[in-house]
């Protein structure tokens, strides 16, 4: 009995961890594997690439004024030293990602 209990308790935490897995936004998971390598984690450009880039941090006043459309604008066309990702992302996945980024604002 006490087998099946332990079986029926691992299904369930499973499942359970798999729906935390789908609970995070398409915006944060695209944010967290193709941005947060130069803008950290939080946006600060705290990573070694954005120290290196010199990125601006998301509390920097020049980034703090951009519009969401400006956002989408300099994600989709590249910015400085940015790659364009209009060849790599949906305009859906740019804006989720720049409303994820823009989270940081708060």
């Amino acid at each position: 009995m006490s087998r099946i209990r332990c079986a029926a308790t691992l299904a369930l935490a499973l499942s359970l961890a798999g729906g935390v897995g789908f609970a995070q936004s398409s915006g944060e998971a695209i944010y967290k594997t193709k941005c947060a390598m130069c803008h950290g984690a939080t946006g600060l450009a705290d990573s070694g690439a954005g120290k290196v880039m010199k990125v601006k941090p998301i509390s920097d006043p020049d980034v703090k004024k951009l519009s969401e459309a400006q956002m989408i604008d300099a994600v989709r066309d590249g910015s400085g030293k940015m790659q364009p990702f209009k060849d790599k992302l949906t305009d859906d996945q740019i804006k989720s990602t720049v409303v994820f980024f823009r989270t940081f604002l708060k």
